[in-house]
């Protein structure tokens, strides 16, 4: 699988794994100007070592949903265009804002994702959205969001099955969510994302 241009496979601290040039955020092992991209602490990076073909690439303008903190956005700025990072909690909104501080093409959104209309007016079309959220409804969102993605653009999405229902079978959930997803895009593929995150779902899916 061919990775996004600036994502690659590097020895640091004589372990090798995926790693993108930027300032350290989470306490990720460095080597020079070059970071490690923690699997464990990112859904997209267990994607991405898992050889999952996410379609994403070198300077796409992305849209990312349920940006947090900022650990995992901070890698796709690494490497993407203008990146419109959404979150709605304050707390961890004060930790991205600081991580945009060096990140010029990083723009955070305190918003909610499931409510895209309130940022509509500030995202431009994107070829990209990258969404992790922990909330009910998670296809859902991503159909909601579809109207910022270019026709020909590519959906990343980890779908949470414990976020949905801790009493279901995960893959019911994922069932569920996959046909709703189907609504609006076509599903190109999907994987667990196991051992990095439990009950987790990697989907890559286009516009219809």
């Amino acid at each position: 699988m061919t990775l996004p241009e600036g994502v690659e496979h590097r020895s640091i601290g004589g372990e090798t794994g995926l790693a993108t040039r930027g300032d350290p955020v989470y306490g990720e092992p460095t080597d020079g100007e070059w970071r490690r991209w923690d699997p464990h602490r990112s859904k997209l990076g267990a994607m991405l070592t898992k050889d999952i073909d996410t379609g994403l690439a070198g300077d796409d303008t992305v849209l990312y949903l349920g940006a947090a903190s900022g650990t995992t956005v901070s890698h796709v700025v690494d490497f993407a265009g203008p990146t419109y990072a959404v979150e709605f909690a304050a707390r961890p909104m004060r930790d991205l804002l600081s991580v945009a501080e060096s990140r010029d093409r990083l723009f955070p959104l305190l918003k909610d994702v499931r409510s895209p209309e309130t940022y509509a007016h500030v995202v431009e079309p994107v070829d990209a959205i990258v969404q992790d959220v922990a909330t009910r409804g998670q296809a859902r969102v991503a159909v909601e969001n579809r109207q910022f993605l270019h026709d020909d653009g590519q959906l990343v999405l980890a779908i949470k099955a414990r976020s949905e229902d801790v009493t279901r079978d995960p893959e019911a959930v994922f069932q569920d969510a996959i046909e709703t997803l189907e609504e609006t895009y076509e599903i190109l593929a999907t994987e667990r994302l196991e051992p990095y995150h439990d009950d987790h779902l990697a989907v890559v899916a286009q516009p219809e």
